[in-house]
């Protein structure tokens, strides 16, 4: 089995843009505490100021709203059993302390690994910054380099924002439930395209399944490589397909897990030569293989859903998806044709 730096170096490596340097910070680092999520959605706003320089107090309003409005929905916003800023923000919610002094908690306790944890990922550092930390200095604050202003200005921001939030319901939803990660078992609805886990006879609905599913396959179909959106009334407006088709489910098991399922363009899924009900070409099936590895070596909750599914070792999610191979052939008489490229493979 790759080990985890192999396979979050091949991730930006092979198409080292910087959406999928920042994506590989969203989706591969280490999760013990929800702020590096909040961090990132107060980065979304502030790069809109023409001011490179942020302060902690700057920082503070939007870092804390952040927060705040998820422990509405999850309380639980960290592995740890006690957080005093967190417990912060749970008083303002309740309305014990006021802004001001939610605010001069969030200063002095909010930022105090986030800022400094951020950019690592399988303990390093990626190679682009979005950010100099410069709290040591006069200026007290972070410095917002070039990368995240045209990170902003890239046609990419659009699904990353909404990526970012659904990496966040997933771990907090995980935490939330007070569950083992090798018992979380993270389903998809395939009528309302929503991710859910089940809480004994409850439903807990998690968040968009095109969502979760978008960054790592790097904002593109997952067939063709053309670009591919997950913004509700776009003209290219991303399907989720599943690649093992649903018509074989009594021969392929867990046919509607994430493991089988792949974002694709409207016509590599339903175009003129779409896939429909058919087999996809065996090459696909290796790169199938790939995507699934990038799963395998996030953090929960779909790593442990992955592995439930398709086998703890890499030898064995190979050899799931070759049996699964073979059962479909069975079923299927005909592979559908390769379209035609329309982007460099990137996994």
């Amino acid at each position: 089995m790759d080990d985890l730096g192999g396979t979050v170096s091949r991730f930006y490596d092979v198409e080292p843009s910087l959406d999928n340097y920042w994506r590989s910070v969203i989706l591969f680092g280490n999760n013990v505490a929800s702020c590096k999520f909040a961090l990132a959605s107060s980065l979304y706003e502030l790069s809109n100021s023409s001011n490179d320089l942020v302060t902690l107090e700057q920082l503070a309003g939007p870092f804390s709203r952040h927060i705040c409005e998820h422990l509405l929905v999850a309380p639980k916003q960290t592995t740890a059993r006690s957080s005093k800023f967190l417990a912060a923000c749970a008083d303002f919610n309740l309305g014990k302390v006021d802004q001001d002094y939610l605010y001069a908690q969030t200063v002095r306790l909010g930022f105090q690994n986030v800022i400094d944890a951020f950019h690592t990922v399988n303990r390093r550092e990626v190679e682009k910054r979005f950010f100099i930390d410069e709290r040591k200095t006069t200026s007290s604050g972070i410095r917002l380099t070039e990368n995240i202003y045209t990170l902003m200005a890239s046609q990419a921001i659009n699904s990353i924002k909404p990526e970012t939030n659904a990496r966040w319901r997933l771990v907090e939803t995980a935490w939330q439930l007070g569950l083992s990660r090798n018992l979380l078992r993270v389903e998809h609805d395939h009528d309302n395209q929503q991710l859910f886990t089940r809480l004994s006879d409850r439903r807990v609905t998690i968040t968009s399944s095109r969502d979760s599913l978008n960054g790592y396959q790097k904002g593109r179909c997952f067939y063709c490589f053309g670009h591919i959106s997950i913004e509700s009334g776009k003209s290219d407006l991303a399907d989720v397909d599943h690649f093992f088709p649903w018509s074989i489910r009594e021969y392929v098991p867990a046919v509607n897990g994430i493991w089988n399922l792949v974002l694709a363009c409207q016509d590599c899924n339903r175009g003129e030569n779409g896939k429909f009900a058919q087999l996809p070409h065996i090459d696909y099936l290796y790169r199938l293989h790939a995507r699934n590895e990038y799963f395998i070596n996030s953090h929960l909750p779909i790593r442990e859903t992955l592995i439930q599914q398709t086998g703890k070792t890499e030898t064995l999610r190979r050899g799931f998806l070759q049996e699964a191979y073979r059962q479909a052939k069975t079923q299927l008489l005909h592979n559908w044709t390769k379209p035609e490229p329309r982007g460099s493979r990137i996994f």
